[in-house]
Formats: structure tokens, C-alpha cells, sequence
């Protein structure tokens, strides 16, 4: 086993010997593709390094062995790159609805939900005064039933509704 300097030493005569025509290698496998092509070169060297005591003992040269191992890394990034997802790009996520439109819809959900738990006396009174705008003389006309009847009906529907968002979590 070597010393630390030695191993050092042996790392250094690696890359002063193979690092520029790696590099060279590396791009052509990664088409080009700078950043890529530099890591593979580091993930390579860092290998050769981990592996510095058995090259030296063997009499093959270390270049094939480094290119091996740089075509190795090449086919593992580029399928990995195939095994995940394309990433989305801004165009994808401008699309997304932005937080305001989320809460809205999902205030819409619950007050739907608890909208449907009244009775439909209440919920028709409810729809035809504050939804539909109506006002009691016109929301009476609609519903065939006198303007007194339609502010109780309101007036207990509030109340019903109140308890019934209460019960979803939503605090008035």
C-alpha cells in the first residue's frame, strides 16, 4: 500500500499523462456536452485513484482502462437521463395555476360541499339570494313562497352553513 503523497504523486502523473485526451473522449460521448463530458473525466480519475495500487502492479497500459471506464460512465448517465422524466420547462410551468386560483377553487369545493348538506329549502334560498343576487322580493317571485319565508329560510341556512364549514375545518 502507498503512502498518502505517493498516492497523490500517482493521481497527479494520471492526470498530467490522460486528462486532456479523457476529456477530448468524453466529449465526443457526450456529444459535445462540456460540463457532462468533465464530470466523467472526475468520476474516471476519481476510480483510477481508488484503483491506483492495482494499475500500477499490472503491465497493461492504464489509458484503455480509463477510456473503459469513461465509456462505462457515458452509457450509465445516458441511461439514467432516459429512466427519468423530461423536465418541465417555463413555458410548462406558467400553465400552472398560481396560489391565488388554487384557493379559490378549493373555497369553492368546501363551501359546495357544505352547500349540499342543508336541506333544499335552505340551500334554494340560499343559491337564489346570494349567488343569483336576487333580492328577497325576486328570490320569492322565483321560488313561489312569500319575502318573510325566504329571509327565515336565509337567516337559517346562514346558520346551518356556518356550522356545516365549522365541521370542515374552515373557521368564520
Amino acid at each position: 500500500m502507498r503512502s498518502r503523497a505517493a498516492r497523490e504523486e500517482g493521481l497527479r502523473a494520471l492526470f498530467d499523462a490522460h486528462a486532456r485526451a479523457l476529456l477530448a473522449y468524453a466529449l465526443r460521448l457526450t456529444d459535445g456536452d462540456r460540463g457532462r463530458a468533465e464530470d466523467i473525466v472526475q468520476e474516471t480519475l476519481l476510480r483510477a485513484w481508488r484503483n491506483l495500487d492495482r494499475l500500477d502492479s499490472d503491465t497493461r497500459p492504464v489509458r484503455p482502462w480509463l477510456f473503459t471506464v469513461a465509456q462505462h460512465l457515458a452509457v450509465d448517465a445516458r441511461r439514467a437521463r432516459r429512466a427519468r422524466p423530461p423536465e418541465a420547462g417555463d413555458a410548462v410551468l406558467e400553465s400552472v395555476p398560481g396560489l391565488d386560483e388554487v384557493d379559490g377553487a378549493l373555497d369553492r369545493i368546501l363551501v359546495t360541499d357544505a352547500l349540499r348538506s342543508l336541506s333544499a329549502e335552505h340551500r334554494e334560498a340560499i343559491v337564489e339570494t346570494y349567488y343569483r343576487g336576487r333580492t328577497v322580493a325576486e328570490a320569492a317571485a322565483v321560488l313561489g313562497i312569500p319575502p318573510g319565508t325566504v329571509k327565515s329560510r336565509c337567516y337559517y341556512a346562514l346558520r346551518a352553513l356556518k356550522l356545516a364549514l365549522a365541521e370542515r375545518g374552515v373557521s368564520t
